[in-house]
């Protein structure tokens, strides 16, 4: 379906949608560590959803998308976006676990040591991907652009279509005229 929603010419004039591949890669890592916070929280019996934190992630989100100069509503949302791709992978995997009355493999991470750096890091890099963005985000063929970008990065990489519907939910708010692929 991809393939229909990339005609071609479409892609913007300069052909450089590095910053749409960029801002894809991040988001693919991010979505990735959806596992290990899957495993701790299951090890702990947490919920899923932690309101307080989210709340706090995106304040900050907010204060660090004023100084890089980007609208920080769209910072806030494109950032609830990444929680809640995120959120959708963590369920599945613990309604999977409960249904199999298995344990996830291996053990849980130490998440103040090795996962919360890794979403720092992450989020510094996407305001950084964003600010490459905001330039280009209100453009007509912003989403095409992104459909091309997914397209050629899905094929460049060893991509996990099962991620497919949380990379779209973690991707829906990139350009201002919708999804990957939307049309205005």
């Amino acid at each position: 379906m991809l393939g229909l929603l990339c005609a071609p010419g479409a892609v913007h004039a300069d052909g450089n949608d590095t910053p749409f591949t960029n801002v894809i890669a991040l988001v693919s890592q991010r979505l990735a560590l959806a596992e290990p916070v899957a495993r701790y929280k299951w090890a702990r019996h947490e919920p899923v959803t932690d309101e307080p934190r989210e709340n706090v992630l995106l304040n900050q989100v907010e204060e660090k998308a004023k100084s890089a100069q980007i609208n920080p509503d769209f910072a806030r949302q494109f950032f609830r976006d990444q929680i809640d791709a995120s959120k959708d992978v963590q369920n599945a995997l613990i309604a999977n676990w409960r249904v199999a009355k298995a344990k996830p493999d291996g053990a849980p991470p130490d998440f103040a040591k090795e996962t919360r750096p890794k979403f720092d890091r992450l989020t510094q890099s996407l305001i950084g991907a964003l600010a490459r963005i905001e330039p280009v985000r209100h453009a007509d063929d912003c989403p095409l652009r992104l459909a091309d970008s997914l397209a050629r990065w899905k094929h460049l990489t060893r991509y996990d279509a099962s991620m497919n519907a949380p990379l779209m939910h973690a991707l829906s708010h990139v350009c201002a005229l919708g999804g990957v692929g939307a049309v205005g």
